[in-house]
């Protein structure tokens, strides 16, 4: 792999990871203001409960007090009673007996309540009651307990809330920002990575960890768009090196024919001028078939669709080679079982059909053996030749690749290419297989 490249800087707070952050760390805190609020408004609502049962509970008795108790016992009551537990205040005939020393104005008679302040000569002088009248035997009787703590309570609440938002949402964008770096990291190494591609070092390969996240997810994919990249490469260089190999020959050929015609007898002019023309011809079928070939495998050349039988198209097949093979004093076979018909373009079918065969008698010696074997959907051609070594058997189907036995024959090299694109077009797969000895080619259409 090579070193990688300097890239762009890229700031984690323009990444995606780090919008996505503020917008978790804004709904987290949304939520957690809301549950605050909800706490808050639970808290109050408790106390003030808690307040009002215990005002009614006093208003209970002290109104059950005045009715069992004579004056002098319920003023003796009142001044007993605990100013922690509850503040009583009643005015009697003479003065005020209890916690306060006068009556605030305008307090309302219990359930209703109302606050008010004292003065006290503690460290704490001003305190905040609630509390409200009780009507007894004896006179409207001041019945209140202190608030002020609680209000306290729910601001050190409402402090402690505050800070437990604040702290959350530093954290969720701290959190955020580390994050973010840490995938832009990666996404900076892929970019890096990209530039080395771009610039032709396609032999590059994003990193993959053993997280097997979905960055390894990614990284994985387009390490396999760059090996098919890289294989495609090498077979247009390798298409390259091969017109260069095969139309070189013809072409110098021509060069000097064309040289030489100058020189001729005018006899000899027709000759010369047609072994010329067939050079041209052999280097124009090259190209038309390159072209017709990468019609077929873009899938720019319509097919005339029909039903075809294959046990027919074997046949037919059969019927035209068997005198190719007649003349090279080799034997023919034919076996056809189970017809069946597919949806397909019968001419390049047959075309592709009668490559395999001709190639099989082509390539083998005199006196061998064909089959040509149908069975339903598969297809088998089989002969007793030379045969093709594993390592050959996939690069026979690449264009321009004329193994170095058959370069004494005459042809393009794109055989086997049209063939594989033809049957492909069809659904149809095809495979090279030992006959031992020969090669056996089975076709199998889906």
């Amino acid at each position: 792999m090579r070193v990688i490249a300097s890239a762009k800087a890229i700031k984690p707070y323009q990444s995606s990871a780090w919008r996505i952050t503020l917008i978790f760390s804004t709904l987290v805190t949304i939520l957690i203001v809301m549950l605050v609020l909800s706490l808050y408004r639970q808290l109050v609502i408790e106390q003030q409960n808690q307040v009002d049962k215990h005002l009614a509970a006093e208003m209970q008795r002290y109104q059950q007090l005045a009715l069992t108790v004579n004056r002098r016992s319920f003023a003796a009551q009142i001044r007993a009673a605990d100013p922690k537990t509850a503040l009583i205040a009643w005015r009697n005939s003479v003065d005020m007996v209890g916690a306060l020393t006068f009556l605030p104005e305008n307090m309302p008679q219990l359930p209703e309540t109302k606050d008010f302040p004292i003065f006290t000569g503690g460290p704490d002088k001003l305190h905040i009651l609630t509390g409200g009248l009780v009507m007894t035997r004896y006179g409207p009787v001041l019945i209140a307990t202190r608030t002020d703590h609680l209000a306290t309570l729910i601001e050190k609440f409402i402090n402690a809330a505050f800070w437990a938002v604040a702290f959350t949402l530093g954290l969720t964008l701290a959190l955020g920002y580390i994050f973010s770096k840490a995938i832009l990291r990666r996404l900076v190494e892929y970019n890096r990575l990209s530039e080395q591609i771009e610039a032709g070092h396609y032999e590059t390969r994003l990193p993959v960890s053993d997280s097997q996240d979905e960055f390894d997810m990614l990284a994985r994919q387009f390490n396999l768009v760059l090996d098919t990249l890289e294989q495609n490469l090498r077979a247009v260089r390798g298409v390259t090196d091969n017109i260069a190999h095969d139309l070189r020959t013809p072409l110098s050929h021509l060069r000097i024919g064309i040289e030489q015609l100058a020189d001729k007898p005018t006899k000899e002019l027709a000759d010369a001028s047609a072994e010329l023309l067939e050079e041209l011809d052999h280097c124009l079928g090259t190209f038309d078939a390159m072209l017709s070939l990468t019609r077929i495998e873009e899938g720019q050349q319509t097919l005339d669709l029909q039903p075809v039988s294959l046990q027919q198209i074997c046949q037919d097949l059969f019927e035209m080679a068997e005198v190719i093979a007649e003349s090279r004093e080799q034997e023919l076979h034919i076996s056809l079982e189970n017809d069946v018909q597919i949806n397909g373009d019968k001419y390049l079918l047959f075309q592709a059909l009668f490559n395999l065969v001709d190639n099989a008698i082509k390539y083998s010696p005199i006196g061998a053996a064909i089959s040509i074997k149908q069975r339903g959907k598969h297809i088998q051609i089989s002969d007793n030749g030379p045969g093709i070594v594993d390592e050959d058997k996939e690069r026979v189907f690449d264009r321009l690749v004329r193994l170095d036995p058959s370069r004494h024959y005459k042809g393009t090299g794109l055989g086997l290419s049209m063939v594989k694109a033809i049957l492909s077009r069809h659904k149809a797969t095809i495979s090279l297989h030992d006959n031992h000895p020969g090669l056996l080619v089975n076709i199998h259409f889906k």
